[in-house]
C-alpha cells in the first residue's frame, strides 16, 4: 500500500498528456487532442493530485467567469482510488469556488454514479424534477 504522505496536490491545470492519460485511464469519455488543448485553455481552476512526480488525479472548474460554472473532469488513476483524491480535488475546488466566485454564481455538475455521494458531501443537490442534466455529443 502506497503512503499517502506521497501525495501532493498542486493547484493547476493539468497538462495534455496527464490530461488525456487520466481521462481514459478513469474511464471518462476521450476527447481528440486538439479539441482538449482547446479545453484546457477555458480553465478557470484546476488541481492535480501527483504522487512523486506522476499526475495520478486531476478536476477543473470551467465557466463563463461570472454567472456559469460546471465542476468537471474529475478523475482518480484507478491504481490510487479509494484514498480521498477525488475528495482532496473536489475540496480544493470548492475552496476556490467560495473564496473567489461571485455570490450568485451557479456552479453545476454531471454526477455519474456513485460519485453522486462525493458531491452530496461538498453541498451539491440533484436538480430533478425540476431540472435534469442533458448532453449531445458532435457526431460527423
Amino acid at each position: 500500500m502506497q503512503d499517502r504522505n506521497t501525495y501532493s496536490i498542486v493547484r493547476q491545470p493539468p497538462g495534455i498528456d496527464d490530461y488525456m492519460r487520466l481521462r481514459k485511464i478513469s474511464g471518462l469519455t476521450p476527447f481528440e487532442r486538439d479539441a482538449a488543448e482547446i479545453g484546457l485553455k477555458g480553465t478557470i481552476f484546476a488541481s492535480v493530485v501527483f504522487h512523486n512526480e506522476t499526475a495520478v488525479a486531476m478536476g477543473r472548474l470551467i465557466g463563463d467567469g461570472g454567472c456559469f460554472f460546471q465542476v468537471t473532469d474529475i478523475a482518480v488513476h484507478p491504481d490510487h482510488q479509494g484514498r480521498g483524491l477525488g475528495k482532496m480535488i473536489l475540496a480544493s475546488i470548492m475552496d476556490y469556488v467560495e473564496s473567489e466566485l461571485p455570490v450568485s454564481a451557479y456552479v453545476s455538475l454531471i454526477a455519474d454514479v456513485p460519485a453522486n455521494r462525493l458531491y452530496e458531501q461538498f453541498g451539491f443537490k440533484e436538480t430533478a424534477p425540476r431540472s435534469v442534466g442533458m448532453s449531445y455529443l458532435v457526431k460527423k
